[in-house]
């Protein structure tokens, strides 16, 4: 699991790394919403501490949604006139509040669905007009994308570390920590400015509906069936989810 958590969060950033200067911050955006890093760190969970402690920490997780959508909605506001790491830091200062506010209240999948829907809704109209030209074909320094891969690597460790030694509700919570959101959104504002940041970061809210169906899907088929059903069929409904709303907005 050490060398899954070192290769496929990296990888993956790389990934969105390079989508985004090929086909610009909206396909970056809805491959940032997928649960590439909550659902390894689930299985992990569920292997080394049962189906019922991870079907707990996945409502978690559903619920903290809101967390990631404060963060983004946050970053997006702010990087218009301050610094990345303003940025960053006033995004972290309100993921912290909702995610206490979150592990205080006394959730359950449908009220962490709840949440999650109406974060989801809400998000689209709190994100700053994008005025400024968005530019996604800089080239980035060589040294730039390993780099990304480096941080990305650099917080999964520390994330994962930090869940394994805590209780279900904040296991939840640190799994859908912010870091592939972290981690494009300093170094795309550095490298191509905000616009583009917040373009990326809008369009991850409609790839956050799969990941929303993903972990609601989990916390319902944990507790009943195996790991392996439970995780197919989660991975099943959050790709047709990704795939249904991509259609439909690209008709609209």
């Amino acid at each position: 699991m050490l060398a899954l958590k070192l290769f496929l969060v990296p990888a993956f950033l790389a990934l969105i790394s390079l989508a985004g200067r090929r086909w610009g911050p909206e396909v970056a955006g809805w491959l940032a919403g997928f649960p590439v890093l909550t659902g390894p760190i689930m299985f992990l969970l569920a292997l080394e501490r049962g189906p019922e402690f991870a079907a707990a920490a996945t409502t978690v997780s559903l619920s903290a949604v809101l967390g990631i959508v404060v963060f983004v909605v946050t970053y997006a506001r702010v990087c218009a006139r301050h610094s990345p790491w303003m940025s960053l830091l006033s995004g972290l200062v309100i993921w912290c509040c909702a995610a206490l506010l979150l592990t205080w209240l006394p959730l359950t999948p449908v009220i962490s669905l709840a949440i999650a829907l109406l974060a989801l809704a809400a998000a689209p109209r709190l994100f700053p007009r994008v005025t400024d030209p968005v530019i996604s074909s800089v080239t980035l320094p060589k040294w730039e994308l390993p780099l990304r891969m480096l941080a990305g690597a650099a917080l999964t460790l520390a994330v994962t570390a930090l869940a394994a030694a805590i209780g279900p509700a904040w296991s939840g919570m640190f799994a859908v920590f912010p870091i592939f959101a972290i981690v494009l959104s300093v170094f795309s504002q550095r490298a191509s400015g905000p616009a583009f940041v917040t373009t990326l970061l809008r369009a991850m809210i409609w790839g956050l509906y799969a990941f929303t169906s993903f972990c609601m899907t989990l916390a319902l088929l944990l507790p009943r069936q195996g790991l392996g059903l439970s995780f197919a069929g989660a991975t099943a409904v959050a790709v047709i989810v990704q795939w249904a709303l991509k259609s439909r907005l690209g008709r609209r």
